[in-house]
């Protein structure tokens, strides 16, 4: 597919800010279905990406903006109607570009994340098709991180309303007894990769603001028993430290409009007791040929750390590990 850019200038400037949409989410919306990048500078916007997305892109804001010169008011339901309409873009005024541009891209408000190996430029297609994805592999590959980048993208665009972050605490039997504090204060360093990726992909008083309103939480897999997770962007980290009684418990949470990602190593099991079978090897078993279900798996090759954490994967899963 031949890479291609095109610039579109909009007179009226008081119309920009209900074009773009709060914190830019009617451009990521755009971004994320039509699989675009999408910068703004006054008032130009620049599209980039595929040709004919780019071309379809490019009516589909020309529409909105037509549509909010009219006096029309534009939400997510009436921007997904004007993409539907969009299935046979023209391509006139289409520039082609270098045709080594990555293919696709997540958009955040602090940034854009790109693919920086092959095979996490096929779990960020994953991302955007399966209802649930098994993401294996070493640490340092994105696994997490690109999940949770997604899971933003698609909180700030409407896509879903609340965004579920959850990981066994300690072992797998989370005994918190020992540490100090409530209940929060015990769990909270375990979870502190999941804030970090946040913090790293919004602006911190609005991660402060959506964790108060609910719209985002992060909690040990124990909190997750019992309910329904619907309408929401789930994230299992260190899904190799859940028994397959947990797993299966998570997995069984699914809801109506969600998506749901399970993070792993495999190789980095720490159950009590030698004799317990990872709950997600188990579930990765049973479930990687069922329909909607994705499974990526990531090596050494793929560790966008520093280049000496590749090589020190690859020594621990050699013939003498």
């Amino acid at each position: 597919m031949r890479r291609a850019r095109v610039e579109l200038k909009f007179d009226n400037q008081s119309l920009l800010v209900p074009l773009f949409g709060e914190f830019d989410a009617n451009l990521v919306q755009l971004e994320n279905r039509i699989g675009v990048f999408i910068s703004a500078r006054g008032d130009t916007i620049s599209v980039e990406g595929p040709e004919d997305s780019v071309a379809r892109a490019r009516d589909v804001l020309r529409t909105m903006y037509d549509k909010l010169a009219i006096g029309q008011d534009l939400d997510a339901g009436a921007i997904e109607a004007l993409i539907a309409m969009a299935d046979q873009p023209r391509l006139e005024g289409i520039v082609s570009d270098e045709p080594d541009a990555p293919p696709i891209m997540i958009r955040t408000r602090r940034k854009t994340i790109v693919p920086r190996t092959p095979m996490q430029a096929s779990y960020m297609r994953q991302l955007t098709r399966e209802d649930l994805i098994f993401a294996l592999g070493p640490a340092g590959t994105g696994k997490t991180y690109v999940a949770v980048a997604q899971a933003v993208s698609q909180l700030i665009s409407g896509s879903v309303q609340r965004l579920i972050l959850s990981r066994p605490a300690v072992e797998a039997g989370e005994k918190l007894g020992f540490l100090p504090g409530d209940m929060k204060e015990k769990v909270d360093p375990y979870l502190r990769p999941l804030y970090d990726a946040l913090y790293d992909c919004m602006p911190p008083e609005q991660v402060e603001r959506r964790i108060a309103s609910g719209e985002i939480e992060v909690a040990p897999i124990a909190f997750m028993r019992g309910r329904t997770l619907a309408d929401a962007f789930v994230i299992l980290d260190e899904a190799q430290n859940t028994t397959k009684e947990q797993m299966k418990m998570f997995l069984t949470r699914f809801g109506q409009n969600s998506r749901m990602v399970v993070c792993g190593d495999p190789r980095q099991v720490d159950l009590p007791g030698g004799d317990r079978m990872s709950g997600l090897a188990d579930a990765v078993g049973r479930l990687e040929n069922v329909e909607g279900i994705g499974v990526t798996r990531f090596t050494a090759a793929d560790v966008v750390r520093h280049p000496i954490v590749g090589r020190i994967v690859e020594a621990y899963e050699g013939p003498n590990a």
